[in-house]
């Protein structure tokens, strides 16, 4: 199974192509021009070098977000449209699942940490098995790290957790921490995988953007 994933969710665009959970190629760019910029032209050249058309594609792995609104809606889009065209399930695959699956070793709770600004992040929570423990949160540090405390064998992974690490650790003693803590399209592509076997896809119509809560300006407008 060849499956083309797309994450532009972070500063980083990024596209890979699998088989299976093999990786074939992938492109990523995070040069300050917008995603909507790039990302077409990352998935022509991640085509071209493995010689096929998106005819050859059996899935499309989408990260929904949370993160980056803008890029999450280009990315959204831009799957739709593919999937549309070519006739092509999709895999809906959270960031927050997609930066756990970076973590390998054994350990019983996997937490994934996305900085939200101001003392806040994005969180999911999920077992050693990649499921999802408990609903998503949008939260203040303090409360979220409240929240995990109850939990055994934590490895914290995302920006969240390298900018907020002390604290963490003043909450969690035993806490630990996933080096590579950026956002991959492989990871994304691994996690859709896995939704596939699972049964678990999306159409064209029914993918939606995952936010987890609204945009700056709808804030500020209430």
């Amino acid at each position: 199974m060849k499956i083309l994933s797309i994450d532009t969710t972070s500063e980083v665009c990024g596209v890979a192509i699998l088989e299976d959970e093999n990786l074939l190629v992938e492109n990523s760019i995070s040069n300050g021009l917008t995603h909507s910029e790039n990302l077409m032209p990352l998935i022509k050249e991640a085509l071209e070098k493995m010689n096929i058309t998106l005819k050859d594609i059996d899935l499309i792995a989408c990260c929904t977000g949370p993160g980056s609104f803008t890029g999450i809606r280009i990315g959204v889009a831009s799957c739709k449209a593919i999937a549309e065209v070519n006739h092509i399930p999709i895999a809906e695959v959270t960031s927050l699942e997609s930066l756990a699956q970076n973590i390998t070793r054994i350990c019983g709770t996997r937490v994934s940490l996305i900085d939200a600004r101001n003392n806040q992040c994005y969180c999911g929570i999920f077992d050693s098995k990649m499921h999802l423990k408990e609903e998503y949160m949008a939260d203040d540090i303090h409360t979220i790290l409240d929240k995990i405390a109850s939990y055994q064998d934590v490895v914290f992974v995302g920006n969240g957790a390298d900018l907020h690490r002390n604290l963490v650790l003043e909450k969690i003693s035993n806490a630990q921490f996933e080096k590579n803590n950026q956002q991959i399209a492989y990871a994304c592509g691994l996690v859709g995988l896995q939704k596939y076997q699972e049964n678990l896809l999306k159409d064209a119509d029914s993918l939606l953007p995952n936010y987890l809560r609204q945009s700056q300006a709808e804030r500020l407008k209430k």
